[in-house]
């Protein structure tokens, strides 16, 4: 790769990383800081919330009732839609605090087959806005040009009932990324694609709860299991975010016209620890004879897919505990009146040591016929977050009898 555009694509990827999974460590990131030690992914676009109903509660929807946009959040739920036809449209600013015209759009569609039989499909585009590109020569900059990189990816889905009460879904992902735009200077970069599965599963039962009409629900979900990525004709090829998301929802009728439901989400990144490297006393790498990096403690995570995915819950430098710091959680409230007026809150919760990302959201929705809106609201523990006053908005339409997401 033309050593310019890799250093400048370097500068692209880390701003991507950085912004997408929440304030990390220099230090983490370069191996030399023991504690912080934050997963890097390539592509992180396609784990972010896409919808306004799950984002605003706390990014929690493995388990809740279905809607149409199950395909992301658990495709086992799909096939339990009331209605027979749908689709969605969410819109979100993206960073809307640093830059103005980086955004993430989302449309989602599903029609049932039969009674137990469903098909989704999904599309998903990224933004990043427009970006000054930079060579140096003769220890100068020079301005190479304004790009304006984007990603999508596109999903089709497949969920069918194994019975009343439970279904499992499967997706299949096609991933494009261009991060250097159409750069002429680089004649080495190229546009980043892949392959993935999604694989869910999602169980619910009736109960009576404190002699109310109420429902127990349980999910599983494994997201973005796929090859590698790479943006050039080397053998440099980076991980996509294979995740795995477990969780439960409670929901119970209050009274013949309130509902509230109680959702609560674990997630698990499917991808391999950064290593710690040894340095010298002077904080300098240690490189072995063929130029490589030693490493003090984890493992290499030059690894296949299959041995980065499945070796992911056991390779982290400090062990156990680091592999515990990985998990992050999610937790969510919602109420109904009506099945028309609703109100949403939660909270993310990821250990300071992976990303730090905590943050309190908010959120509403409306249902008239067949028509529905949702919007949600983020707001970080932390100042100055770059993923401060973010705003999703989704429009929703039920194309049969009036929808009773809830």
């Amino acid at each position: 790769m033309n050593q310019s555009f890799k250093k400048e694509y370097t500068l692209i990827f880390t701003f991507i990383t950085f912004f997408g999974y929440g304030q990390v460590s220099t230090g983490g990131l370069g191996g030399t800081d023991t504690d912080r030690n934050p997963i890097i992914v390539a592509v992180p676009f396609i784990s972010f919330a896409p919808d306004s109903r799950a984002s605003a509660m706390g990014d929690a929807g493995v388990a809740t009732s279905p809607d149409m946009n199950s395909i992301h959040w658990n495709n086992g739920k799909l096939i339990f839609v009331e209605d027979d036809l749908g689709f969605s449209f969410s819109h979100s600013p993206w960073l809307r605090n640093i830059v103005d015209d980086m955004s993430l759009n989302y449309l989602s569609f599903y029609t049932k087959i039969d009674q137990v039989q469903a098909f989704g499909a999904s599309f998903r585009y990224f933004d990043l806005g427009s970006i000054q590109l930079v060579e140096e020569v003769n220890g100068q900059p020079v301005r190479l040009g304004i790009e304006n990189p984007s990603e999508l990816a596109f999903d089709a889905t497949y969920s069918r009932k194994l019975s009343d009460k439970m279904g499992i879904g499967v997706t299949a992902r096609f991933i494009w990324s261009n991060l250097a735009g159409e750069l002429n200077n680089a004649p080495d970069a190229k546009a980043g694609t892949s392959v993935a599965v999604d694989l869910g599963w999602y169980y619910r039962k009736p109960i009576v709860f404190s002699g109310k009409n109420s429902e127990i629900s349980f999910g599983a979900h494994i997201s973005n299991l796929g090859q590698k990525i790479t943006y050039s004709s080397e053998s440099n090829e980076n991980f996509i975010p294979a995740n795995l998301r477990l969780g439960s929802s409670f929901k119970t009728d209050l009274d013949q016209y309130n509902t509230l439901t109680i959702a609560f989400d674990i997630n698990k990144l499917l991808v391999p620890t950064p290593p710690i490297y040894e340095t010298d006393d002077n904080g300098n790498f240690v490189v072995n004879q063929n130029g490589d990096r030693v490493i003090a403690s984890g493992k290499n995570p030059n690894r296949s897919f299959f041995s980065g995915t499945f070796g992911s819950f056991g390779d982290a430098p400090r062990g156990f505990g680091e592999e515990l710091e990985e998990l992050s959680y999610s937790v969510g409230l919602e109420y109904w009146y009506k099945d028309i007026f609703a109100a949403r809150t939660g909270y993310f919760l990821e250990h300071q040591n992976k990303g730090n990302r905590k943050y309190l959201t908010l959120g509403a929705g409306f249902r008239y016929q067949i028509f529905g809106l949702d919007f949600s609201y983020l707001i970080p523990q932390n100042q100055n977050h770059p993923l401060a006053d973010t705003l999703r908005i989704s429009l929703l339409f039920s194309l049969n009898k009036r929808s009773k997401e809830r």
